[in-house]
């Protein structure tokens, strides 16, 4: 019998949902968010910078636009060809690498690591959380910060839907979830109609707490952790929207 790939090395998806999930006003927020980022954790000029699973640049390019250095390491090849075209577009000299980011890793070359938009918590085993948590902190030099945005569990629990729809230019979004009894997961089935071809998905991401998630940062070494509710810095309280944690090594 052929073992089934799990979700996320399935490159039909990431083809399929990338319009979606970089549409055109997710790179208009990509500089007013760096901005945000780079108060937050008051980086300093020529810091160089981590870009984990870097999609198709958006922060990237909005970094080195800034005068950072910049490497983006995402594992979707075509993603990974966007990004470099958009870079070199706008001859931003940024360092683009294929990997996965439970095995890459510099040690103590990085002033910062980021890893947004919920990219953190793809695999069933929670090992690989943990690795990237000691990659990430490996990579950092001393005193260097590691940031992650994601849906907290917390936040997840407060707005929680099972089903809902949207449309971007042509293209039909439908969205079917449900987390498991303990709240540690959340599926959620994708529909994707487009000029009237239909692919159907099904993503599975773990939860994690403000404390979970903290805890596990702290598990592989770093030595303090900050709490937000957004990339501005604002409270984790009951009218946060996502979770921002920040790492010191």
């Amino acid at each position: 019998m052929k073992h089934k790939k799990p979700w996320y090395e399935n490159s039909d998806f990431w083809r399929t949902a990338g319009p979606v999930l970089f549409r055109k006003g997710r790179w208009e927020m990509a500089p007013e968010e760096v901005e945000h980022i780079i108060s937050l954790l008051q980086i300093k000029p020529g810091a160089k910078v981590l870009d984990l699973c870097c999609g198709v640049g958006r922060h990237s390019i909005a970094l080195a636009r800034r005068g950072f250095k910049v490497t983006g390491v995402d594992v979707t090849p075509h993603y990974l060809r966007e990004a470099r075209h958009k870079a070199k577009k706008a001859k931003l000299n940024i360092e683009f690498i294929k990997d996965d980011m439970r095995r890459f890793y510099r040690r103590n070359t990085y002033d910062v690591v980021i890893n947004l938009f919920g990219s953190f918590g793809y695999f069933e085993n929670q090992r690989d959380d943990y690795r990237v948590a000691k990659n990430a902190y490996s990579s950092l030099r001393k005193n260097g910060t590691f940031i992650i945005e994601l849906m907290g569990k917390e936040v997840l629990a407060r707005i929680f839907q099972k089903r809902d729809w949207y449309e971007i230019d042509d293209t039909i979004v439908l969205e079917e979830r449900k987390t498991d009894k303990d709240w540690k997961r959340i599926e959620s089935r994708w529909i994707i109609v487009k000029s009237r071809r239909r692919k159907e998905f099904t993503i599975s991401l773990r939860l994690y707490s403000a404390v979970e998630l903290s805890d596990l940062l702290q598990s592989v070494g770093f030595k303090k952790t900050d709490i937000y509710g957004n990339l501005t810095g604002a409270p984790y309280d009951q009218v946060a929207k996502r979770l921002v944690v920040v790492a010191h090594k």
